[in-house]
């Protein structure tokens, strides 16, 4: 079942780590890819310096501001997107980055769509995504999703997997690559599945 806007409508460390387990539906081609979300990053409003509205409402962070459940995709280094998705209330700027995916088959060879052969992926029954850039580049996921509202998309969305992930297998760490935000920086807002 599609993932509903209450579920995103919550405090964003919940549904970081509530999505633990969830999946990512991406049509590729007219064929249907299925992931599973195994660690994500909380950044959570404008007092938070990790998060990039930390600087305000700017067309960039203008999906941020938002209702919840709608995807926000950025470029980094000028070559790799990220897929966020939008949290908690409208006009209050959170998300949640997606960081790693699992693939439990190579579903981008039967879509047609032939991955990068430098990504490293072995075609074995289980596909580790790990890297916001390379989960979005195997996905082809772009800016031309900025803004989509995953509750209604039959492009990219969210479903509820049914599978519990027990407490004791989700971990925290710091996040990744915001070394800049001070005292954001030591946040234990990164969840993944052990």
């Amino acid at each position: 079942m599609k993932l509903s806007r209450q579920f995103f409508n919550r405090p964003t460390l919940t549904v970081a780590c509530q999505l633990l387990g969830k999946y990512l539906i991406r049509k590729i081609n007219g064929k249907t890819v299925r992931a599973k979300i195994t660690e994500t990053e909380a950044y959570c409003g404008q007092k938070d310096k990790a998060c990039h509205a930390s600087k305000g409402l700017t067309p960039r962070t203008k999906v941020m501001f938002g209702p919840p459940g709608h995807a926000y995709i950025y470029m980094i280094y000028g070559m790799y997107y990220c897929l966020n998705i939008v949290t908690e209330k409208e006009s209050y700027p959170a998300a949640i980055l997606i960081r790693s995916l699992e693939l439990m088959h190579d579903p981008l060879q039967t879509a047609g769509y032939k991955h990068n052969a430098q990504s490293e992926m072995p075609n074995i029954s289980l596909i580790k995504l790990n890297g916001p850039g390379k989960l979005c580049r195997e996905l082809k996921i772009n800016k031309k999703l900025n803004g989509i509202d995953l509750t209604k998309s039959k492009e990219l969305w969210l479903e509820d997997s049914k599978e519990k992930i027990v407490s004791s297998r989700i971990k925290k760490g710091k996040r990744i690559g915001v070394d800049y935000a001070g005292k954001w920086k030591n946040k234990l807002w990164r969840f993944y599945i052990d």
